[in-house]
């Protein structure tokens, strides 16, 4: 037995994709197990006390991966014996676990999962069992959406507002949600808060087995003061930096290792978890940190130093206990996030912070990060991990037996402790290279899952800066997603069944779409002060689609080829809220119609500071236009993007749009504090919620 003695299930069950040949359930358990599933149809029988369950014939095939000695990560795949499952029905599940070669066997009762008044339930109600529904093309769908959930983030976790209306509406089939969609910043890999360092060091070291040897990969972490500072909450900036090469200015605590990415992912979906650390005195106050030697000072505690250090201690302090507070409102919502999870079909994207803040922002970020080896190391361990808890279950049948077989074979490694040249690289080529992060979710409408972050095109040239009288040469921003990308997402899209002329979803963890107020604000003031090298902290990166008028472009145009009707955007990542509708009009003449909606954060509130006190003017004062006016803009032959006066111009242009912000908030067309989306959907009637605590 470990230091930490770990739940059995350390997260799960999540269903993931679901099809009316095929449903996959996700978990992660600590020890060794087989999982067979039950599948039931439940029927509401007028008046009769309880629901009658019936048992499916159907087939279980599960894939495990040992990730560590005590994290086994299982994707169970559910298929029907005859025909199809059943659509417009509550389609409730349980799962057995067969332990110690068949000496035991568990199951989600035996768990006490599925006891109503357990404090970690996963049932509705008066139901048996967690439960789901696979919707028909022709009825109305309803639709989760956001993104940016950050542990010690400001608010309240508002993903939970979710599972408040899945308990109010779970038997009911035509107003139960029936998807949820993670568009991105699932977990801060970057941002991490001071009071978990320990107990993220220590869940990593037991589950995994090991320490990685990240002193073969840079001699300098095996030395002082760098190999201490690995192991304390405040140590990690520098190293960051100016070793694995990243630009997050909140990398402090930054995760490196796999199993600190696991311990992550762990904290952020089992409420259990959180019971074994507290038990095990892993959340230590800041005193007691500061005593076992856990805190990284830049000033030591020396007559030399004593004012610098005093007045920095002050600080981290400050900065402990407001995250230890935060971290308090995100415990409390847990328990609903996991029966969330449990009982809704969920896809997921990533974005920059699932692996670190600026990630792929520019070819020279790319390039340094590269040729750094712990910095490409940690970017492997983040799409290691993000493969594992995220991306395997959006569409299984990506990850063929070459890659399961290299993921499976480095892993085997790593937990012995074993580093072999050969399948480590083998291991972080395959990942750096992957190029099917992509998919369609089988959602009604169907959803494109774009991937913003790995297919992307660099524009090299230097652009030039005006800041007053001062002219800088800055790299052009990129294209989210290349051409090699579009073709890929394009034959992934004609091979789903989605029809042209038929409404389709399009996630793209950006929006398309910005706020041009708030990107105008960005762009003309922070965005200079930051070339200029001053440090300013926003919730915002300068890759936004308007700022590359040929990525733009080309959104537009791949999508219109697609020829939806509707195009429904639906988008994350900025930490606010909006609504917006456009047509585009092409050269040819022909029209695209778009609707987009952005909700963000979960659970991240940034309008602070007096960059956010900026910004809340600048809303204030030109938001008001925007709530009456009508925008028109053209894209003119050389992929400059400009506002027009629709009566005067006659300018040859590529495409011309007219769009529209739409009120979402107490008469308002911007929302900034946490929130969760939810879209319905029939044919071309499409309604937007936004919903806050």
């Amino acid at each position: 037995m470990g230091l930490i003695e770990f739940p059995f299930v350390l997260a799960g069950p999540i269903v993931r994709r679901v099809e009316r040949g095929q449903v996959f359930i996700w978990v992660a358990t600590s020890r060794r197990t087989e999982i067979e599933a039950a599948l039931y149809e439940v029927e509401t029988v007028s008046n009769h006390p309880s629901d009658v369950y019936h048992l499916m014939e159907t087939k279980t095939e599960t894939t495990s991966v040992r990730a560590g000695k005590q994290l086994y990560i299982h994707l169970i795949n559910v298929t029907p014996t005859h025909g199809c499952f059943p659509k417009e029905t509550l389609i409730g599940y349980n799962l057995h676990f067969v332990r110690a070669s068949g000496t035991r066997t568990d199951d989600l009762q035996s768990l006490h999962y599925l006891s109503p008044d357990h404090q970690h339930t996963i049932v509705y109600g008066n139901l048996k069992y967690p439960a789901f529904l696979i919707r028909s093309g022709d009825s109305q769908s309803h639709i989760f959406y956001g993104s940016c959930r950050k542990l010690h983030g400001d608010g309240q976790d508002t993903l939970a507002l979710a599972d408040h209306i899945l308990e109010k509406d779970y038997e009911n089939i035509c107003s139960r949600p029936d998807a949820l969609f993670l568009m991105g910043d699932q977990i801060y890999a970057d941002d991490v808060a001071d009071p978990l360092i320990l107990a993220i060091s220590t869940i990593s070291r037991e589950l995994i087995g090991h320490k990685e040897p990240l002193s073969k990969l840079d001699a300098r972490l095996g030395q002082e003061p760098y190999s201490t500072a690995l192991t304390q909450m405040n140590g990690r900036q520098f190293i960051m930096e100016h070793i694995a090469q990243f630009t997050s200015s909140q990398a402090q605590n930054h995760l490196i290792e796999l199993g600190e990415f696991a311990a992550m992912y762990l904290l952020s979906w089992n409420p259990e978890l959180w019971s074994a650390i507290q038990k095990h005195q892993l959340l230590p106050s800041f005193e007691e940190a500061e005593e076992q030697q856990l805190i990284h000072f830049s000033f030591p505690n020396t007559v030399l130093y004593q004012k610098e250090h005093k007045l920095e201690r002050q600080k981290l302090k400050d900065r402990y206990l407001e995250q230890q507070e935060a971290l308090i409102t995100f415990q409390e919502s847990l328990t609903r996030v996991r029966r969330l999870l449990a009982n809704i079909p969920t896809y997921m994207i990533f974005d920059d912070h699932d692996i670190t803040d600026d990630w792929n922002l520019s070819a020279e970020w790319k390039m340094s990060v590269n040729n750094a080896p712990l910095g490409k190391h940690v970017v492997a361990n983040g799409l290691c991990a993000y493969w594992l808890f995220q991306g395997w279950g959006n569409e299984p049948d990506t990850f063929d037996d070459d890659f399961l077989t290299t993921m499976t074979n480095y892993l085997k490694r790593l937990r012995k402790g074993v580093t072999h040249r050969k399948y480590y690289e083998n291991w972080r080529e395959l990942l750096w290279e992957f190029t099917s992060w992509h998919y369609i979710a089988p959602t009604h409408p169907k959803a494109v899952f774009l991937d913003t972050r790995t297919m992307r095109d660099y524009d090299t040239s230097p652009k030039p800066l005006k800041f007053g009288q001062i002219i800088k040469e800055s790299e052009g921003c990129p294209q989210l997603v290349n051409e090699t990308g579009w073709s890929l997402i394009t034959a992934k899209l004609e091979n789903s069944g989605w029809k042209k002329e038929s409404p389709l979803i399009v996630v793209s963890a950006t929006p398309v779409y910005g706020m041009g107020l708030i990107e105008s604000f960005l762009h003309d003031y922070v965005y200079p002060v930051q070339v200029l090298g001053v440090k300013v902290q926003t919730s915002f990166d300068f890759e936004a689609w308007k700022y590359n008028g040929k990525g733009f472009t080309e959104f537009l145009r791949h999508t219109s080829n697609w020829a939806p009707l509707p195009l429904i955007i639906l988008s994350g990542d900025v930490h606010y809220a909006s609504a917006v509708t456009a047509t585009v009009t092409f050269a040819n003449e022909k029209t695209l119609p778009i609707y987009q909606f952005t909700s963000s954060p979960f659970k991240n509130m940034s309008f602070t500071g007096i960059w956010g006190l900026l910004m809340k003017m600048v809303i204030a004062i030109n938001a008001f236009s925007r709530k009456r006016d009508d925008i028109y803009r053209t894209c003119t032959p050389d992929y400059t993007i400009t506002h027009t006066n629709p009566a005067a111009d006659n300018t040859p242009y590529l495409w011309k749009d007219q769009l529209r912000y739409q009120f979402i908030d107490k008469g308002s067309i911007i929302a900034t504090s946490n929130n969760l989306g939810l879209v319905s959907i029939k044919g071309e009637q499409i309604q937007n919620s936004l919903l806050k605590k």
